[in-house]
């Protein structure tokens, strides 16, 4: 009888701790209202990021990179996504031969936002990138909001490259159809049904990879790079040699679809851009970064510029843009000019360059992530630092999983235009936060007048960009162009700004962050409307997850005081709980 009643009251006992844990959330949503006024716009100063916030990781990040490491680490992430993924398909859909004049004008807007980025890095050098400078400017949400959508960005489009390397690994050895290395599902929706397994191999290799050691990586991918840049020259060099300047201007002329097409191919192959900011990740295994953070970040965007640039020259002086090839454009470039065994060396190269953009890319998600997890907006494991590896292992192997997952079913296609208005809006943000850091944290300017010069300048850049969109250049372009500028000009003579006394700093400012304003906001507008459809729908699941978990676990650890480390539960059933809803 005894036995019989322990064995009831043991059983009761879960379902009990449930039980009070659900009621303690239901209370919790009771009070959002309160706690979302709290934690909104909540920041936190430079030197808690740097120290209490990092500390809630366990173990420090290994500071082992130096700042060629960095370079190699930004070309690397960089020129495998743009090149071999976008370069074919803008050229043959929407710019021509001019696909080299895009990559122009996304190189300038990167540059631009790669200044924002790198003053950021070098006053906060914290592996949280964009969003820990959004958060300690404009406050949790802004900050919550920026990263979940860079984590959306790399999640997807390292799927896409994940795909992309399967095409070229099979031209590599000799197939013309690269569907032969997938496996086709009837049963589901189009664009979903062409399983691939080497994408997804690919994907856990690097995880693992990854999950072992930060300057093991690096050192992989420094070699991959060299070899990848010796690559990219031979692909030059021949194609300046074997080309026909004749293929720039012909069938349809240089630009076939005219000056829109340019710039709505701007707005494609900005995707190709994604690498340089998971540089600004690394800021906590830098051994110098006030020194390492510039000359990693603004050299690795200027070289890849270039590359790019003559990179799709090439492809267009080697063949028409209208015989481009969609998936696999270079290797099918030698392999119209009559070079069959340079067309599956191209292959092959292409596939190490995916590799190492890859690594890169993996690499910033999986910081971001861990950044995020210290601040308690998603989960507290997904911060844990692996004592003996230093590495966020945690947040590495969930990345790797969630985006072998999307890689096995997702077409290309469907990611790419997402990708891009994802990665633009982080831009626009990171630009906005700069001014407004630069000209109230620092200069001690009152708020208003800053936060209504980046209402009207905004506002101005979309009314442009509608002009423009909808064909009103007539009046529109004048107007709203003239207005950006004045507005620009009068708050730059008007309101001071001080520099920082220690570490590199933007210069000409408000100028250069307003450029990259206008850029970003002027590119996003080109996007199909389809693009921000599906965007819409991705803000409201964040913005839920948000208001259901992220804002009930902050206010738990900042307000209240009982973070995960301070919370003893009287049983492991309810911590178990607790580490999974995080709200009291």
């Amino acid at each position: 009888m005894a036995t019989s009643t322990a064995t009831t009251t043991q059983t009761s006992a879960p379902n009990s701790t449930t039980t009070i844990c659900f009621s303690k959330y239901l209370h919790s949503l009771s009070q959002t209202p309160h706690r979302l006024r709290k934690r909104m716009l909540a920041t936190w100063t430079p030197d808690q990021e740097l120290n209490q916030v990092r500390q809630r990781s366990g173990a420090d990040m290994k500071r082992k990179l130096k700042w060629y490491d960095l370079i190699a680490l930004g070309v690397g992430g960089m020129l495998g996504v743009g090149v071999f993924v976008t370069t074919g398909q803008v050229a043959f859909q929407t710019s021509g031969p001019s696909v080299f004049i895009s990559y122009i004008i996304a190189g300038i807007s990167a540059l631009l936002s790669s200044l924002c980025y790198t003053e950021f890095s070098v006053q906060i050098p914290v592996a949280g990138g964009a969003f820990s400078y959004l958060r300690l400017t404009f406050g949790e949400f802004v900050g919550y909001f920026a990263g979940a959508n860079i984590l959306m960005e790399y999640v997807l489009s390292n799927a896409a490259v994940a795909r992309n390397f399967t095409d070229y690994i099979s031209s590599a050895f000799g197939e013309n159809d690269p569907k032969t290395w997938r496996v086709k599902v009837d049963g589901l929706v189009e664009g979903y049904n062409m399983l691939d397994f080497p994408a997804v191999a690919l994907i856990l290799l690097l995880t693992l990879c990854l999950c072992h050691s930060t300057k093991e990586s690096s050192l992989l991918n420094l070699v991959m790079t060299v070899f990848h840049v010796v690559f990219f020259g031979f692909i030059i060099i021949v194609g300046f040699c074997k080309g026909s300047t004749n293929n720039l201007v012909k069938p349809k002329g240089l630009a076939p679809y005219g000056v829109r097409g340019v710039l709505d191919g701007a707005a494609k192959v900005y995707l190709s851009y994604i690498g340089y900011d998971s540089v600004s990740t690394m800021a906590e295994e830098i051994q110098n970064p006030s020194k390492s953070l510039p000359i990693g970040i603004v050299g690795s965007v200027v070289i890849t510029s270039v590359l790019y640039c003559l990179m799709a020259l090439s492809l267009c002086l080697m063949v028409p843009y209208n015989e481009i090839s969609e998936n696999v454009a270079f290797s099918m470039a030698f392999r119209q000019i009559g070079w069959e065994w340079a067309s599956n060396l191209v292959g092959a190269g292409a596939s190490l360059g995916i590799v190492a953009s890859l690594l890169v890319a993996m690499l910033g998600q999986a910081r971001y992530l861990c950044v995020i997890g210290r601040a308690r907006l998603v989960p507290s494991w997904l911060a844990k630092v692996h004592p003996s590896t230093g590495t966020p292992l945690n947040a590495t192997l969930f990345l790797g999983l969630c985006t072998a997952s999307i890689a096995l079913f997702t077409d290309l296609e469907i990611v790419i235009d997402m990708i891009s208005i994802g990665t633009l809006l982080v831009f626009y943000l990171v630009a906005n936060a700069l001014i407004y850091r630069r000209y109230v944290t620092i200069s001690n300017n009152p708020p208003f007048q800053t936060l209504f010069f980046l209402f009207l300048l905004s506002s101005s850049a979309i009314g442009f960009s509608m002009s423009w969109k909808f064909k009103q250049q007539r009046w529109g372009l004048p107007l709203f162009g003239v207005s950006m500028i004045t507005i620009i000009a009068f708050f730059n003579y008007t309101v001071p700004c001080l520099r920082h006394s220690t570490g590199w700093s933007m210069p000409f400012m408000p100028w250069p962050a307003a450029l990259s304003i206008f850029l970003n906001v002027f590119l996003m507008a080109t996007l199909k409307q389809f693009s921000f459809e599906r965007f819409a729908v991705w803000a409201c699941l964040i913005t839920l997850f948000y208001l259901f978990y992220g804002v009930h676990s902050t206010y738990q650890a900042e307000e209240m005081g009982t973070g995960e480390d301070e919370v003893d539960p009287s049983s492991a059933v309810q911590q178990s709980k607790l580490d999974n809803i995080q709200v009291l």
